[in-house]
């Protein structure tokens, strides 16, 4: 007859106290608070909590003593491959995890993607607040963040009263770079931009598709391009907008493949980034033209590899980004009163804008 195998039972914080001979609050200290024991006393410690298989204080239970989770939630409302394929979201993560890391607590992503409703993996999430990075004013997941009961920033959008908010100012930042297209000569312009609602819309973009985007930073620099193009001259129902709902520079190409087909006279395109840029670029290439000697192309963020291609665009700090949004929530306490924090952009000119062409000069289209 087979005996029943016998399994070692695991040791627990009162059996490891009771083989040291210590109390239960040096053997958690250890763990815990190890700046409470000398080192030779933790070292004792954990040297006999291998020994007898004694795994640590549960985390769980003690997020239930301390109601601590010792975490920060990040809602990124977008697959979770995103937030390590786009440079400026690795930026914003790297510098959000530098602040968790500084603090001594962990980072927990919270991917939701643009078509999912359903918010469970917010309520599930176990965080002590929340980063909300880039989302809609209409974002199911972030209103299932505000109905929690912790402090939560938001990175870039979008606004809410009473919320702490990190980034740049948007408004200033693109009044800037349409200036200098302005001084240029440019008045023919097309503009490619990120998605501006939930719906996918891979095309153009009417006005009042601008006006009611629920992405307030691409409304804001739209709203800032025409403000400025309109203040020398140019109507700006009759400039061309391409929205594209993915983010890659293979969308960027098609945009610009879309409106170039439709508006070949156009002398620039104004990119609301840098990755939509760079595959307008490539287009540009593609169709035998020439940046900027035929085409002007501009960006927005100011990642490394736009500045390798001599990008003209707005750079603005998206590590410095994430790492204010995590010391501004980890160090919230019973702040009362919302922070925003605007951080600076600058306009680099690069190599990619010139006067528009003139009319004498060849045209190297398809």
């Amino acid at each position: 007859m087979n005996r029943p195998m016998r399994t070692r039972r695991q040791a627990t914080l009162a059996s490891l106290a009771a083989e040291l001979g210590v109390s239960r609050t040096t053997v958690s200290n250890a763990y815990n608070r190890p700046d409470q024991l000398s080192p030779e006393l933790r070292r004792r410690v954990l040297e006999t909590a291998r020994r007898l298989g004694y795994p640590g204080p549960d985390p769980v239970a003690r997020s239930l003593r301390t109601r601590k989770a010792g975490a920060v939630g990040l809602l990124l409302t977008e697959n979770l491959s995103y937030a390590f394929r786009d440079p400026a979201a690795v930026g914003v993560l790297e510098g959000l995890a530098l602040a968790c890391e500084d603090a001594g607590v962990g980072l927990h992503l919270v991917p939701a993607s643009p078509g999912r409703e359903d918010v469970a993996a917010v309520h599930r999430a176990g965080v002590d607040g929340f980063v909300v990075y880039s989302v809609p004013d209409d974002d199911p997941h972030l209103a299932a963040v505000l109905s929690r009961p912790v402090p939560t920033v938001i990175i870039d959008q979008p606004q809410v009263e009473g919320v702490d908010r990190v980034g740049p100012d948007d408004e200033a930042a693109t009044v800037g770079l349409a200036n200098h297209l302005v001084g240029l000569g440019h008045r023919q312009v097309g503009v490619l931009c990120m998605r501006l609602a939930r719906d996918r819309n891979d095309g153009f973009a009417s006005l009042r598709r601008q006006h009611e985007a629920h992405y307030h930073v691409q409304r804001t620099r739209l709203a800032a391009l025409a403000k400025t193009f309109e203040k020398a001259g140019v109507d700006w129902a009759s400039v061309p907008v391409v929205e594209r709902f993915e983010h890659s520079v293979d969308e960027g190409a098609s945009a610009a493949r879309q409106l170039l087909d439709a508006h070949p006279s156009v002398t620039a395109l104004v990119c609301t980034s840098d990755i939509l840029a760079l595959g307008a670029i490539a287009e540009v290439g593609r169709r035998g033209l020439r940046v900027p000697a035929d085409l002007t192309v501009t960006g927005f963020d100011g990642i490394a590899e736009a500045t390798r291609a001599g990008l003209t665009t707005v750079h603005q700090p998206v590590l410095e980004k994430g790492r204010a949004a995590g010391k501004l929530l980890l160090g919230a306490g019973d702040r009362v009163s919302p922070k925003v924090i605007t951080l600076p952009t600058e306009l680099r000119i690069g190599t990619t804008s010139a006067p528009p062409r003139t009319a004498e000069e060849r045209w190297f289209g398809p």
